[in-house]
C-alpha cells in the first residue's frame, strides 16, 4: 500500500507528533481505504470519547483525518472528514469552498482507532461508487490531511502540500496525489 507523508503547517508547530504517515488503497470493492499513522506521543493528542458511528458536523474542530477528492477537469470535489470518536462526514462541494452539500453514503463508512504506547492509528473505509461522477473517469487526485488537537487545546494542521498563506486543506494545491480508477499510480514516501 503506497505511503505518503504528511507535513505539519509551518505557523502550526507540534511537538506531540514525531512522524505522520497515512496509506491510501482502493480495495477490490471499490471503497477506498485509508490509514493514518502518527507516531510520537498519542497521550498529548486530544480525542474526543468515543461515540456510536453517525455523521457529524464541524468534526474539523478538534482532532480530525481528512481525505478530499478531485476528478478530472470538474472543479468539484468531495471531503471526507474521520474523528476519532468515529463519527465522520462527507461534503460534495461545486468548485473551491463552493456549493457545500451533505452527502450520506451508502453505506456509511467505517472508522476504527488504535491507540498505543508511541502511535495512534486512525483507519476509514468509504464506498466510492456513488460519490463518483464517473467511475472510469482519469486524471481524479487526492488530497490527504488532519488537524491535531493537543490536550493543551493548540491545534496543529498537516497535509501532503500547504499553499502559501494560513492553512487550506481545500486548495487545490494540495490535491497531490494523481488517481487512475480511484487507484494510487504512484507510490509515495
Amino acid at each position: 500500500m503506497p505511503t505518503a507523508a504528511l507535513i505539519c503547517h509551518p505557523a502550526t508547530p507540534c511537538a506531540t507528533v514525531r512522524r505522520f504517515t497515512v496509506e491510501a488503497r482502493r480495495t477490490p470493492a471499490g471503497s477506498l481505504a485509508l490509514r493514518y499513522v502518527i507516531e510520537g506521543d498519542p497521550a498529548d493528542v486530544r480525542l474526543p470519547d468515543p461515540r456510536p458511528p453517525r455523521r457529524a458536523d464541524e468534526l474539523w474542530r478538534h482532532t480530525c483525518f481528512e481525505a478530499f477528492l478531485a476528478g478530472g477537469a470538474r472543479a468539484g470535489y468531495h471531503e471526507f472528514n474521520f474523528a476519532p470518536s468515529t463519527e465522520w462526514a462527507v461534503y460534495r462541494f461545486t468548485a473551491y469552498r463552493t456549493g457545500m452539500t451533505a452527502v450520506e453514503p451508502i453505506p456509511p463508512p467505517t472508522v476504527t482507532l488504535r491507540v498505543g504506547a508511541d502511535r495512534l492509528e486512525l483507519e476509514a473505509v468509504v464506498e466510492l461508487a456513488e460519490l463518483a461522477a464517473d467511475p472510469g473517469d482519469v486524471g481524479l487526485r487526492l488530497a490527504l490531511a488532519a488537524v491535531i488537537e493537543a490536550r493543551n487545546g493548540r491545534r496543529s494542521y498537516w497535509a501532503l502540500r500547504h499553499p502559501p498563506g494560513p492553512p487550506d486543506f481545500h486548495h487545490p494545491d494540495g490535491f497531490a496525489l494523481p488517481l487512475d480508477s480511484f487507484t494510487l499510480t504512484t507510490a509515495l514516501t
